[in-house]
Protein backbone atom coordinates (compact mmCIF):
# COMPACT_ATOMS: atom_id res chain seq x y z
CA UNK A 1 0.00 0.00 0.00
CA UNK A 2 1.34 3.44 -0.96
CA UNK A 3 2.24 5.64 2.02
CA UNK A 4 0.49 8.98 2.47
CA UNK A 5 2.43 12.16 1.59
CA UNK A 6 1.79 14.90 4.14
CA UNK A 7 1.61 18.31 2.47
CA UNK A 8 1.62 21.93 3.59
CA UNK A 9 0.24 24.67 1.31
CA UNK A 10 1.97 28.06 1.51
CA UNK A 11 0.27 30.90 -0.38
CA UNK A 12 -1.03 34.29 0.70
CA UNK A 13 -4.25 33.85 -1.28
CA UNK A 14 -6.88 31.76 0.50
CA UNK A 15 -8.63 30.99 -2.80
CA UNK A 16 -5.41 29.54 -4.25
CA UNK A 17 -4.93 27.37 -1.17
CA UNK A 18 -8.54 26.21 -1.41
CA UNK A 19 -8.06 25.26 -5.05
CA UNK A 20 -4.87 23.35 -4.34
CA UNK A 21 -6.47 21.62 -1.37
CA UNK A 22 -9.39 20.54 -3.53
CA UNK A 23 -7.12 19.18 -6.27
CA UNK A 24 -4.93 17.28 -3.84
CA UNK A 25 -7.91 16.05 -1.85
CA UNK A 26 -8.90 13.72 -4.68
CA UNK A 27 -5.69 11.71 -4.26
CA UNK A 28 -5.78 8.91 -1.71
CA UNK A 29 -2.00 9.03 -1.24
CA UNK A 30 -1.74 12.77 -0.51
CA UNK A 31 -3.07 14.60 2.53
CA UNK A 32 -2.99 18.36 3.19
CA UNK A 33 -2.17 18.65 6.90
CA UNK A 34 -1.23 22.34 7.16
CA UNK A 35 -1.63 25.69 5.45
CA UNK A 36 0.21 29.02 5.79
CA UNK A 37 -0.34 32.48 4.32
CA UNK A 38 3.29 33.63 4.58
CA UNK A 39 6.84 32.36 4.85
CA UNK A 40 6.94 33.18 8.55
CA UNK A 41 3.71 31.25 9.16
CA UNK A 42 5.14 28.31 7.20
CA UNK A 43 8.19 28.18 9.47
CA UNK A 44 5.94 28.08 12.52
CA UNK A 45 3.65 25.44 11.02
CA UNK A 46 6.59 23.23 10.08
CA UNK A 47 7.51 23.01 13.76
CA UNK A 48 4.02 21.84 14.65
CA UNK A 49 3.30 19.28 11.91
CA UNK A 50 4.94 16.21 10.44
CA UNK A 51 5.45 17.16 6.80
CA UNK A 52 6.85 15.56 3.67
CA UNK A 53 6.27 18.17 0.95
CA UNK A 54 5.69 21.93 1.03
CA UNK A 55 3.95 23.62 -1.92
CA UNK A 56 5.54 27.08 -1.87
CA UNK A 57 4.39 30.30 -3.48
CA UNK A 58 7.09 32.86 -4.27
CA UNK A 59 5.68 36.36 -3.93
CA UNK A 60 4.19 36.77 -0.45
CA UNK A 61 4.29 39.35 2.32
CA UNK A 62 7.23 39.14 4.69
CA UNK A 63 10.25 37.03 3.83
CA UNK A 64 8.77 35.56 0.63
CA UNK A 65 9.01 32.08 -0.82
CA UNK A 66 12.70 32.03 -1.72
CA UNK A 67 13.94 32.95 1.75
CA UNK A 68 11.27 30.79 3.38
CA UNK A 69 12.53 27.80 1.38
CA UNK A 70 16.10 28.38 2.54
CA UNK A 71 15.03 28.64 6.18
CA UNK A 72 12.65 25.69 6.05
CA UNK A 73 15.24 23.36 4.56
CA UNK A 74 17.89 24.55 7.00
CA UNK A 75 15.61 23.66 9.91
CA UNK A 76 14.10 20.54 8.30
CA UNK A 77 16.57 19.04 5.78
CA UNK A 78 14.34 16.07 4.97
CA UNK A 79 11.51 18.29 3.73
CA UNK A 80 10.85 18.60 0.00
CA UNK A 81 9.77 21.94 -1.47
CA UNK A 82 7.74 22.22 -4.66
CA UNK A 83 7.44 25.78 -5.99
CA UNK A 84 3.96 26.60 -7.30
CA UNK A 85 4.05 30.04 -8.92
CA UNK A 86 2.59 32.17 -11.68
CA UNK A 87 6.14 33.02 -12.77
CA UNK A 88 7.77 30.89 -15.44
CA UNK A 89 10.40 33.47 -16.44
CA UNK A 90 13.84 33.82 -14.95
CA UNK A 91 15.18 34.52 -12.40
CA UNK A 92 12.46 32.92 -10.26
CA UNK A 93 12.87 29.24 -11.25
CA UNK A 94 16.64 29.25 -10.84
CA UNK A 95 16.39 31.16 -7.55
CA UNK A 96 13.92 28.68 -6.10
CA UNK A 97 15.94 25.69 -7.26
CA UNK A 98 19.12 27.25 -5.86
CA UNK A 99 17.29 27.77 -2.56
CA UNK A 100 16.71 24.03 -2.40
CA UNK A 101 13.36 23.41 -4.06
CA UNK A 102 13.30 20.12 -5.96
CA UNK A 103 10.32 20.98 -8.12
CA UNK A 104 8.74 23.92 -9.92
CA UNK A 105 5.34 24.13 -11.59
CA UNK A 106 3.10 27.04 -12.51
CA UNK A 107 -0.29 27.75 -11.01
CA UNK A 108 -2.00 27.14 -14.34
CA UNK A 109 -0.70 23.57 -14.60
CA UNK A 110 -3.16 20.71 -14.97
CA UNK A 111 -4.23 18.72 -11.92
CA UNK A 112 -2.47 15.64 -13.26
CA UNK A 113 0.83 17.49 -13.49
CA UNK A 114 0.51 18.91 -9.97
CA UNK A 115 -0.12 15.43 -8.56
CA UNK A 116 2.77 13.98 -10.55
CA UNK A 117 5.08 16.74 -9.26
CA UNK A 118 4.09 16.20 -5.62
CA UNK A 119 4.64 12.45 -5.91
CA UNK A 120 7.97 12.83 -7.67
CA UNK A 121 9.51 15.24 -5.17
CA UNK A 122 8.06 13.22 -2.27
CA UNK A 123 10.04 10.17 -3.37
CA UNK A 124 13.24 12.18 -3.67
CA UNK A 125 13.15 13.07 -7.35
CA UNK A 126 13.00 16.37 -9.21
CA UNK A 127 10.12 17.77 -11.22
CA UNK A 128 10.40 20.89 -13.37
CA UNK A 129 7.54 21.75 -15.72
CA UNK A 130 8.48 21.66 -19.40
CA UNK A 131 8.19 25.42 -20.03
CA UNK A 132 10.22 26.13 -16.88
CA UNK A 133 12.95 23.76 -18.04
CA UNK A 134 12.96 25.51 -21.42
CA UNK A 135 13.39 28.92 -19.80
CA UNK A 136 16.20 27.61 -17.63
CA UNK A 137 17.97 26.23 -20.70
CA UNK A 138 17.67 29.58 -22.48
CA UNK A 139 19.03 31.35 -19.42
CA UNK A 140 22.08 29.09 -19.37
CA UNK A 141 22.77 29.81 -23.03
CA UNK A 142 22.48 33.57 -22.60
CA UNK A 143 25.60 34.96 -20.96
CA UNK A 144 26.67 31.92 -18.94
CA UNK A 145 23.43 31.55 -17.09
CA UNK A 146 22.60 35.24 -16.72
CA UNK A 147 19.88 35.73 -19.27
CA UNK A 148 17.93 38.37 -17.35
CA UNK A 149 18.98 41.70 -15.83
CA UNK A 150 16.90 40.69 -12.81
CA UNK A 151 19.36 37.87 -12.03
CA UNK A 152 21.49 40.37 -10.12
CA UNK A 153 18.75 41.23 -7.63
CA UNK A 154 18.51 39.82 -4.13
CA UNK A 155 15.32 38.01 -3.06
CA UNK A 156 14.18 41.11 -1.16
CA UNK A 157 14.88 43.36 -4.14
CA UNK A 158 12.83 41.02 -6.32
CA UNK A 159 9.95 41.29 -3.86
CA UNK A 160 10.06 45.08 -3.87
CA UNK A 161 10.39 45.17 -7.66
CA UNK A 162 7.28 43.05 -8.15
CA UNK A 163 5.26 45.23 -5.81
CA UNK A 164 6.46 48.49 -7.36
CA UNK A 165 5.58 47.28 -10.85
CA UNK A 166 2.08 46.42 -9.62
CA UNK A 167 1.65 50.08 -8.74
CA UNK A 168 1.63 49.64 -4.96
CA UNK A 169 2.53 52.65 -2.83
CA UNK A 170 5.66 52.83 -0.67
CA UNK A 171 3.48 52.66 2.44
CA UNK A 172 1.61 49.59 1.21
CA UNK A 173 4.87 47.82 0.39
CA UNK A 174 6.24 48.85 3.77
CA UNK A 175 3.26 47.36 5.59
CA UNK A 176 3.31 44.14 3.57
CA UNK A 177 7.04 43.45 3.89
CA UNK A 178 7.36 44.75 7.46
CA UNK A 179 9.94 47.33 6.43
CA UNK A 180 10.10 51.06 7.10
CA UNK A 181 9.03 53.37 4.24
CA UNK A 182 12.58 54.74 4.16
CA UNK A 183 14.00 51.23 3.66
CA UNK A 184 11.51 50.52 0.88
CA UNK A 185 12.48 53.80 -0.80
CA UNK A 186 16.13 52.79 -0.60
CA UNK A 187 15.37 49.44 -2.23
CA UNK A 188 13.40 51.21 -4.96
CA UNK A 189 16.23 53.54 -5.90
CA UNK A 190 18.72 50.67 -5.71
CA UNK A 191 16.55 48.85 -8.27
CA UNK A 192 16.68 51.85 -10.59
CA UNK A 193 20.47 51.95 -10.28
CA UNK A 194 21.06 48.23 -10.79
CA UNK A 195 18.64 47.90 -13.70
CA UNK A 196 19.50 51.16 -15.45
CA UNK A 197 16.02 52.70 -15.32
CA UNK A 198 14.94 56.14 -14.18
CA UNK A 199 11.51 55.59 -12.68
CA UNK A 200 8.66 53.17 -11.95
CA UNK A 201 7.44 53.28 -15.55
CA UNK A 202 10.85 52.22 -16.84
CA UNK A 203 11.01 49.48 -14.25
CA UNK A 204 7.57 48.21 -15.22
CA UNK A 205 8.40 48.19 -18.93
CA UNK A 206 11.59 46.24 -18.26
CA UNK A 207 9.71 43.70 -16.15
CA UNK A 208 7.09 43.30 -18.89
CA UNK A 209 9.79 42.80 -21.50
CA UNK A 210 11.23 39.93 -19.49
CA UNK A 211 7.89 38.28 -18.72
CA UNK A 212 7.87 39.06 -15.00
CA UNK A 213 4.49 40.71 -14.75
CA UNK A 214 1.53 38.52 -13.98
CA UNK A 215 -2.13 39.00 -13.05
CA UNK A 216 -1.33 37.13 -9.84
CA UNK A 217 1.19 37.94 -7.13
CA UNK A 218 3.30 34.93 -8.10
Amino acid sequence: MRSVTRVMLVDDHSLVRAGLRRLLGDAADIRVVAEAESGEAALNAAREHQLDVVLMDIQMPGIGGIEATVRLLHAHPALKVLAVSMFSAEPFPSRMLAAGATGYVTKDCRAEELLAAVREVARGGHYVAAKIASNLAVSLVNGEGRGSPFDQLSPRELQVMLMVTRGLSIQTISNSLHLSPKTVGTYRYRLFEKLGVDNDVGLTRLAMRHGLLSPEDG
